[in-house]
Order: structure tokens, then C-alpha cells, then sequence
């Protein structure tokens, strides 16, 4: 199945089996064994396809027939389960690193989602307020410094 999927990314992105190789740091017997189903992938190699075409492995190994990766994750938070943007997972991830933080999820018992979205929108102002103003504070280094 991995075969038949690289194959059909690869022509459907319009690129040879040279063009691939080339871009990819294969040869293309590597690339051509690969479809043939003469040679099958490491961890890290079927990775690289799966960024490349931004697919899933799991769509490349014949697990599932969707070949769009997930762009969501979802958590749960005093006891709702909440979907988020990849970008605001990992911004949620920040913040459950902080005891106080993610004591303050588990108090949220009304209208959680509005409440945890609004939260991580905030903490990531903050951060991003935080990071401006030590820029401007201390500049892009330390200048010019004598001997």
C-alpha cells in the first residue's frame, strides 16, 4: 500500500521520480524501490514523505483512506472535551506546564470552551507583550562592547 500512495502523491504532485530524489536526499532506485513495494521505510524516512506531501503516515501506510492530516487537537477540560487549533494546543500545552495554570482550567465549569479559548488567547497577548517590551528594553544585544 505505501507503494501505491508514494506513487500517487508523487505523480499527482507532477514530479518525477528523479524530482522527488532530488528534493527528498534519495536516489531514484531508492525511490523507484519504494513504489515497487521492493523496499519499505524506516521511521524517519516515511516522516520526511509524510511532511513532503503533507499527509499522514498513517494515509501513506494504508491505515486510513484520508489523506489530510489532522489540524486539530482536541482536550479536555473539566470534563468537556474541547477542539483546538494547532496553534492554541500548543500555546495550551505552555500553559498546563504551570502549576497555577492548570489548576485554573479544572475551576472552569460554565462555558468552558469560550472560557479556555479566550484564556489561551490572552496568555499568548501576554507572552507576546512580555517578549516586546524586553526587545525594546534591551534592544537586539548588548552593542558594542570594548576591550
Amino acid at each position: 500500500m505505501f507503494g501505491k500512495r508514494l506513487s500517487e502523491l508523487r505523480k499527482k504532485r507532477g514530479l518525477s521520480q528523479y524530482e522527488l530524489a532530488d528534493r527528498l536526499g534519495f536516489s531514484r532506485g531508492q525511490i523507484a524501490n519504494y513504489e515497487q513495494g521492493q523496499r519499505e521505510p524506516d521511521y524517519n524516512t516515511l516522516q520526511k514523505f509524510a511532511d513532503f506531501f503533507d499527509t499522514t503516515t498513517d494515509y501513506l501506510l494504508g491505515r486510513t483512506d484520508d489523506p489530510s492530516p489532522n489540524n486539530s487537537s482536541k482536550v479536555t477540560v473539566a470534563g468537556q472535551e474541547i477542539e483546538l487549533t494547532p496553534e492554541q494546543y500548543k500555546v495550551f500545552q505552555e500553559m498546563m506546564k504551570h502549576p497555577k495554570f492548570a489548576i485554573m482550567f479544572h475551576d472552569l465549569a460554565t462555558d468552558t470552551e469560550k472560557k479556555v479559548k479566550q484564556l489561551i488567547d490572552t496568555w499568548e497577548f501576554i507572552r507576546k507583550q512580555i517578549e516586546q517590551d524586553d526587545d525594546e528594553e534591551f534592544g537586539e544585544g548588548f552593542g558594542e562592547l570594548e576591550d
